[in-house]
């Protein structure tokens, strides 16, 4: 049976993947919970409809980037957190963390994908967090504080 999964579903498929799964699988399990829907004829269509507005909207989000691309390198960002005696944070800043904090202080409306994070950050201190938009790369300076 061939379905379109309308979110994750590990190690079968991800979110508008269109997938040939097992029939009991999709009746008992997939459609169910509403992780997928039927691939019907109008389905595909609605999903390739939503494909290009999604591509157009990045599309619109990385110009408006571009633009504010030097403004974001001078930026700082202060988080705080509460500290262990070590000094190493008990919640480990994330993408999402960093993008919701450049919202409040910055004005800088920023998606989590251009973002380039390692690894979450476990510590106090300053970090240089680098951005990447379209091959144009960028920075700035997160200072993490503890409370």
């Amino acid at each position: 049976m061939k379905v379109i999964f309308l979110s994750d579903v590990p190690r079968v498929g991800k979110k508008y993947d269109t997938k040939e799964v097992n029939d009991g699988y999709a009746m008992n399990f997939l459609l169910p919970r509403k992780l997928a829907v039927l691939a019907t004829p109008k389905a595909l269509a609605e999903l390739e409809m939503h494909k290009k507005e999604i591509a157009i909207e990045r599309e619109v989000q990385e110009d408006l980037l571009m633009k504010n691309l030097e403004e974001i390198k001078g930026k700082a960002i202060v988080l705080k957190g509460k500290t262990n005696e070590l000094g190493h944070l008990f919640s480990a800043i994330h993408k999402k963390e960093i993008v919701t904090a450049m919202k409040e202080q910055n004005r800088a409306d920023i998606s989590e994908e251009f973002i380039i994070l390692d690894k979450p950050i476990k510590g106090v201190g300053e970090f240089e967090i680098p951005i990447s938009i379209k091959g144009k790369k960028s920075s700035f300076k997160l200072i993490v504080e503890k409370i």
